[in-house]
């Protein structure tokens, strides 16, 4: 079983609450606008943005990765849903309200300090092409790093 470390130094243990998840079947792209987005935020606003891009309510703005995308009046620019990356940190942000509960920290303070992503290993897959060709078609995989403090 390989051991991951997280990429933040300096918070302290006794106020700081962290998750992950690994190896995960997600775009890079839109997982790291999405982390983006909800970086800063109280950790109910963060899950209420979430639920509402699965709903499709609103939108996440895209800052990097934006050509070819269409422009919205909802961001003021590219935006869009990417709703299996939501689906997918609502399941983390469970999981770190869970660890602050069991470290007794107060759910209702926590702040979303660091969100990341990283890029996890390449699964390599091929079309079959004429003649005896092969072209590639491989799919990138994400770990994602989230971290909370405790502020009054």
């Amino acid at each position: 079983m390989p051991q991951w470390d997280y990429s933040m130094e300096g918070l302290d243990p006794d106020s700081s609450v962290k998750a992950s998840l690994r190896e995960v079947d997600l775009s890079p792209k839109w997982s790291r606008e999405v982390c983006a987005a909800i970086r800063g935020l109280r950790l109910q606003d963060a899950r209420r943005l979430l639920e509402d891009v699965v709903a499709k309510r609103r939108m996440i703005p895209y800052r990097r990765y934006r050509k070819l995308r269409g422009h919205h009046s909802q961001t003021r620019g590219p935006g869009g849903y990417p709703v299996k990356v939501a689906k997918s940190l609502l399941k983390l942000l469970d999981t770190l309200e869970a660890n602050a509960e069991f470290k007794g920290l107060d759910t209702d303070r926590l702040v979303l300090v660091h969100a990341e992503v990283h890029r996890a290993r390449v699964i390599k897959k091929f079309f079959p092409r004429a003649f005896g060709r092969a072209s590639p078609h491989n799919r990138a995989l994400v770990h994602i790093e989230v971290a909370a403090l405790q502020r009054s």
